[in-house]
């Protein structure tokens, strides 16, 4: 194969004429990697999770909107939800809102749309998990809240949906996962988180091969502080005599 290795272009000025180096710029997309993964994980969570419940109360109208939400969520291309969030959104806001949303530097603008989206489609999924995790739950755990004065909502609150987040802390953790490899969509409307940055890296140095072997081994990384950091929650909140616990 004839290709010149140079891995001393990372510790190179950029061209730009900014005070950076190269690597530089993969550590800000890695910084903007994390960032993004992490708000759009809580924003699934708390997304998913409402809808999961609405999913399993003796209501038609709470069914019918979390069956809705799932359906259109989960049916439509990530990257059609991206364009979505940043493109149409805005203009269909009221005209104070949109103006502001629209007056904001750069990065917040691509970060807001980037967490709404992979938030949302996210929460989709998790909302489906959740829904099983507490349909698993025996009748007896709700009868029993019941017999002792819990009103439904205190029932979730402390007997069903603990005893479900430790039940489904694995495909949590998958979901978890794969936001970090969706948020690389982002950098279709212009953040520029990990693969954004090499890819810019590459039309700046010309070395491809350096640039997303700097990216995957980035990743990986990420993906282990992940998988790890799960697993000591699943350790910490494990009960006796439960699955997989």
């Amino acid at each position: 194969m004839d290709y010149r290795w140079h891995w001393g272009v990372l510790l190179q000025p950029v061209a730009t004429g900014e005070p950076a180096i190269y690597v530089d710029w993969l550590l800000s997309g890695l910084a903007n990697t994390v960032e993004l993964t992490l708000f759009a994980f809580a924003l699934a969570l708390v997304i998913g999770t409402a809808f999961g419940v609405m999913r399993t109360l003796p209501n038609r109208i709470a069914n019918a909107a979390g069956t809705a939400y799932v359906s259109i969520f989960r049916g439509v291309p990530l990257i059609v939800q991206f364009f979505i969030w940043f493109f149409v959104v805005p203009e269909l806001l009221p005209t104070a809102m949109g103006d502001w949303l629209k007056s904001l530097p750069s990065h917040p603008q691509f970060l807001i749309a980037s967490v709404l989206s992979l938030g949302v489609y996210t929460g989709s999924r998790i909302c489906e998990q959740v829904r099983a995790g507490i349909r698993a739950r025996p009748p007896g755990q709700m009868h029993a809240a019941f017999a002792l004065g819990l009103t439904r909502a205190q029932a979730y609150r402390y007997v069903l949906l603990p005893v479900t987040f430790r039940t489904i802390l694995s495909p949590l953790t998958s979901e978890f996962l794969v936001i970090s490899k969706n948020s690389a969509v982002a950098s279709t409307i212009g953040l520029l988180e990990l693969s954004g940055q090499a890819r810019q890296l590459v039309d700046y140095t010309a070395q491809p091969y350096e640039s997303f072997i700097c990216v995957t081994l980035s990743y990986m990384a990420l993906n282990f502080v992940i998988l790890h950091g799960m697993g000591w929650i699943r350790r910490r909140t494990a009960l006796p005599g439960m699955i997989g616990d």
